[in-house]
């Protein structure tokens, strides 16, 4: 993987500003990741969460746990559907990552990796829910991590 692969991870903007519900996305080929999971968050923040706000305001009153919760439920409903509406498997780190030097290779961290297999939609999502800063940690990988899933998830053979 590429520096830019290495250090994409899912972040959000800053809570409670008129883009708290967007991702913010660098240039190259994780964007079209970021916009995939980006369009499940928007889903879920305007018609699933329970609020008072009208549509548009749901999306300007966004909070920092809510941020979490959406992008929980928006990689969890991801990964559920790559597997076919029967499982989902989550690929984690098991230990710390050590910051790749000039080389910027994210290749490292690969046998460290760790499968959680779920069979329940909803347990997965809470599972991820727990573990959010795997993926949206400053040096967490997260974007090649859920990129692992999404493959562990709808299988090789598949």
């Amino acid at each position: 993987f590429s520096c830019e692969w290495a250090a994409a991870r899912f972040s959000f903007r800053p809570p409670h500003s008129p883009l708290a519900y967007a991702l913010q996305a660098a240039q190259g080929g994780t964007r079209a990741i970021l916009a995939a999971v980006q369009a499940h968050i928007i889903t879920y923040l305007l018609f699933t969460r329970e609020t008072e706000s009208t549509h548009l305001e749901r999306l300007c009153r966004v909070g920092r746990w809510e941020q979490g919760q959406a992008l929980a439920t928006a990689l969890a409903e991801t990964l559920w559907a790559a597997g076919g509406g029967g499982r989902a498997v989550v690929c984690l780190i098991t230990a710390p990552v050590r910051m790749a030097p000039a080389g910027c290779r994210a290749s490292s961290f690969t046998e460290r990796i760790r499968l959680f297999q779920f069979s329940e939609k909803a347990a997965a999502q809470g599972f991820i829910s727990d573990h959010i800063t795997s993926f949206e940690g400053k040096g967490s990988h997260g974007v090649i991590l859920f990129l692992y899933s999404l493959l562990f998830s709808r299988t090789l053979e598949r």
